[in-house]
């Protein structure tokens, strides 16, 4: 098994994604019903309409829903994904909206733009060293005042590798974290972190879903 320090974490994780966007997007055809999680963003979309007009990147936005669901609270609000399937499954199901390939690693957007960063379940396909200097991105890319929410899975474990997913091959990493030690990376990026909740798990879930929201003062 290579080191997933040193393996190209981001060409593998876009192969990836690549290869099960298709069923990717039909195992998961719509926003999550889950009362706290949407209520969550519900609360991140009124921060960011109360700070301004900027609008707010969704990283890793993969088919779209969650985007889609910010402009029907009135977020202006464009997605990106590393995944260049994604990319066209979005565009091709909210053909109103924008979606763009990148990395939120090395995010290719003007200092001071964004009025809010939202990241469900996106940065846990990032190396624990990678993550100081992807949260230092966002706090260049944000406005004062703007904010950032983060949902991703709770775990004192390190992670997977899964090697296959919906019948293909794949090389993706997993990645999980005690929601402290995100909280902990977020203030030495220079934001302030104004809450976090632990969700327990539902239905399928096998892990607590932690939701870290910080500001940039």
């Amino acid at each position: 098994m290579t080191d997933p320090e040193t393996t190209d974490f981001i060409e593998t994780t876009r192969t990836s994604y690549d290869t099960i966007a298709k069923e990717y997007s039909a195992a998961y055809p719509g926003r999550p019903e889950r009362p706290v999680d949407m209520s969550l963003i519900g609360a991140f979309a009124q921060l960011v309409k109360a700070n301004g007009t900027a609008p707010v990147a969704d990283l890793g936005s993969g088919p779209g829903h969650i985007t889609a669901h910010l402009h029907e609270l009135g977020v202006p609000a464009f997605g990106i994904d590393l995944s260049p399937a994604m990319i066209t499954l979005a565009r091709e199901a909210y053909p109103a909206l924008r979606f763009h390939r990148g990395s939120m690693t090395s995010l290719d957007l003007p200092d001071a733009t964004l009025g809010g960063i939202l990241a469900l379940y996106s940065i846990i396909h990032i190396p624990d060293a990678h993550l100081p200097a992807t949260f230092a991105g966002f706090h260049r890319v944000l406005v004062s005042g703007g904010h950032v929410l983060l949902a991703f899975q709770k775990d004192e474990r390190p992670g997977l590798h899964l090697t296959e997913r919906f019948g293909h091959e794949i090389d993706l990493r997993y990645y999980w974290r005690p929601a402290y030690a995100v909280s902990d990376m977020l203030v030495k990026a220079g934001l302030e972190v104004a809450a976090t909740l632990i969700r327990e798990p539902l239905d399928g879930e096998k892990r607590p879903r932690a939701f870290v929201l910080a500001r940039k003062p």
